[in-house]
């Protein structure tokens, strides 16, 4: 099944379109799992990390239809942490939930299509085993065409998706994406352009392509406009949460209750550390998560009117 259809169906049955992301800074985890880990090597913290997210996913799996993991959180553990990180993709699929795979992968050739390979693609081996790839990963597209090209092979072949980092909320974003282009349009829209015409292809069932679009929830006005010019493409929503993004302005990325997903991160798998959750005992800090995770879906549905 075309990518955007198995995350449509995969919102409705969940009755929302907000999505987890995974973003585990050793730091910043429950005394309950780093004290039962313990030390400050890296296959202690991976261990810790593992228990944390495997937590996490065990929490949000009967509420959400879609996790989003950043790989860096992982790949800064090296070989272990990369391990981690395969292991949660096939334990996130094994609860139901689609993965989006973060790793924002850029290059051209040869090179993209070993990146588009291992970070996309599902692997058939010889001795009858099968690793499964996320169902959409995110890129750069800072290449063009060349650097998107292999990325849509493997979307095309294997049905998954990819969302093209397009206007994000970071604070000096506007230094390349607001750069007038030859038309007077910034250069974020000039691209929304692009995308729209890579994705035409892929598109599904109902409408929606696997080409997606990362849109910052930050850059307000941005979403209604880029809606305009994309009406096929998926949004991939992060910023609502530590971020502080409105989603009184994520709605216009919708079209009849449609047309995205919104992540929310440290916000809600950190959330023991809110004042609103510390009411729990430190050893029920996977309770703040569950209750973060629903109070999150509950606000998304009544801002939005979904």
């Amino acid at each position: 099944m075309n990518f955007a259809d198995r995350l449509l169906a995969a919102i409705d049955r969940k009755k929302t379109p907000l999505i987890v992301g995974l973003d585990p800074v050793y730091e910043s985890l429950p005394a309950t799992i780093t004290g039962r880990c313990g030390g400050n090597d890296p296959a202690a913290r991976v261990d810790a990390i593992l228990q944390f997210a495997r937590r996490v996913l065990g929490a949000v799996a009967p509420h959400v239809p879609a996790v989003k993991i950043n790989s860096a959180y992982f790949e800064s553990y090296h070989w272990r942490g990369v391990q981690a990180y395969i292991h949660l993709i096939q334990e996130a699929q094994a609860l139901g939930l689609l993965v989006i795979g973060d790793v924002k992968r850029a290059d051209i050739g040869h090179t993209a299509a070993q990146y588009a390979q291992a970070a996309l693609a599902d692997h058939e081996f010889t001795n009858g085993n099968k690793l499964i790839g996320p169902d959409a990963i995110t890129i750069n597209p800072y290449f063009g065409f060349d650097g998107v090209a292999p990325f849509l092979d493997v979307a095309r072949r294997q049905d998954k998706g990819i969302f093209v980092l397009l206007r994000t909320s970071n604070a000096s974003a506007g230094e390349i994406q607001e750069i007038p282009t030859a038309d007077g349009r910034p250069l974020f829209m000039h691209t929304a352009g692009l995308i729209d015409k890579w994705g035409r292809d892929l598109i599904g069932a109902h409408g929606w392509s696997g080409v997606g679009a990362v849109v910052g929830a930050t850059s307000g006005e941005s979403i209604a406009r880029l809606r305009g010019v994309m009406p096929h493409t998926p949004f991939l929503i992060p910023g609502i949460g530590a971020q502080s993004g409105s989603l009184t302005d994520c709605a216009h990325a919708f079209r009849h209750g449609a047309g995205a997903v919104i992540s929310a991160s440290r916000s809600i798998i950190f959330a023991y550390r809110e004042s609103l959750y510390q009411q729990l005992p430190p050893e029920n800090w996977i309770q703040a998560v569950e209750q973060a995770t629903l109070r999150t879906k509950t606000r998304i549905t009544e801002v939005l009117d979904l």
